[in-house]
Parts: structure tokens; sequence; C-alpha cells
């Protein structure tokens, strides 16, 4: 009989570790649904999913809306200052330093205009021309225009 007693007391143990453990996850659970449940009112688990649901389909649709504008401005954004490019030269040997520059402003579709200054001794001219696709429209670019303009496209200020 003494066999029987030891199996009987190592049965009730692993009972008593299962139902231990058991308790140990279940309060866990219910420490965590009363978390999620805190502050609302007399209200059962479905309407609080429901209303989570809702209110997860309104912020996709708020997200569509935001991306559909964003896409928009950046169409937008094209047509505005997007490359800078800028040499600084000397046009004339009896002059110091290099005053004169050109300036290109291009926009998203490479267009814009190039804005030429040139700085002699008794006088300072401004010109400008237009770009179009980062070519002449109408008029020849000197080499410092093309160079602002090949600068432009890659980013380059210097």
């Amino acid at each position: 009989m003494f066999p029987i007693n030891n199996l009987f007391f190592y049965i009730l143990i692993f009972i008593f570790a299962w139902l231990g453990t058991i308790t140990f996850f279940g309060i866990r659970f219910l420490r965590s649904f009363k978390k999620l449940t805190s502050g609302v009112s007399d209200k059962d688990l479905k309407t609080i999913l429901e209303e989570v649901l809702r209110e997860i389909d309104l912020n996709k649709k708020e997200e569509k809306e935001i991306l559909k504008r964003l896409e928009e401005q950046e169409e937008k954004n094209q047509f505005d200052i997007q490359k800078i490019g800028l040499v600084r030269y000397n046009p004339f040997s009896d002059t110091g330093g290099d005053q004169s520059f050109v300036l290109a402003l291009l926009n998203g579709h490479d267009d814009g205009v190039v804005i030429t200054s040139l700085h002699g001794r008794d006088q300072t001219r401004i010109f400008t021309k237009p770009v179009e696709k980062t070519k002449p429209s109408g008029y020849e670019f000197s080499k410092e225009e093309t160079e602002a303009i090949n600068k432009a496209k890659k980013g380059k200020i210097k």
C-alpha cells in the first residue's frame, strides 16, 4: 500500500501546481482586462471593440485623405524653385575679383531663369534669360550660365 499512497501524493502535488499555474495566469489576464476596460462605463467588450474598429476605420480614411493632399502638394511644388546654381567669375581683366555672377533658378521640371550680373569698373549690368528643360529659350547661354545651370541640376551651389 505504500506505493499507492506515494502515487496519490505526487498526483496531488501535480494538481496543486497545475491549479497554482492556472490561477497565476488567470490573475494576470484579469489585471490586463481591467486595465483595458478601466474608465469604461457599463459597456460590454463587444461594444468597446466595435468602437475601436470604427476609430481605426476613421483613422484609415483620414490617412488616405492626408496622403492624397500630400501627393497634390508634391505635384504643385514641382513648379517652385527647387534647384539653385551660382557661379562667380571675372569677365573683364581690368577689374579685380570675381564680382560678376550667374544665378540659375530651376523648378522640379528644370524650367526657370538664369540671372547674370556683369560688374565692370564703371557700371553693373543685369540680364535674365529663360530656361526650358535646362536648354536656352530664345537666347544662347554663356559658358558661365551653362555651368550655373549644371550646378543647379546637380544641386551644388558652389
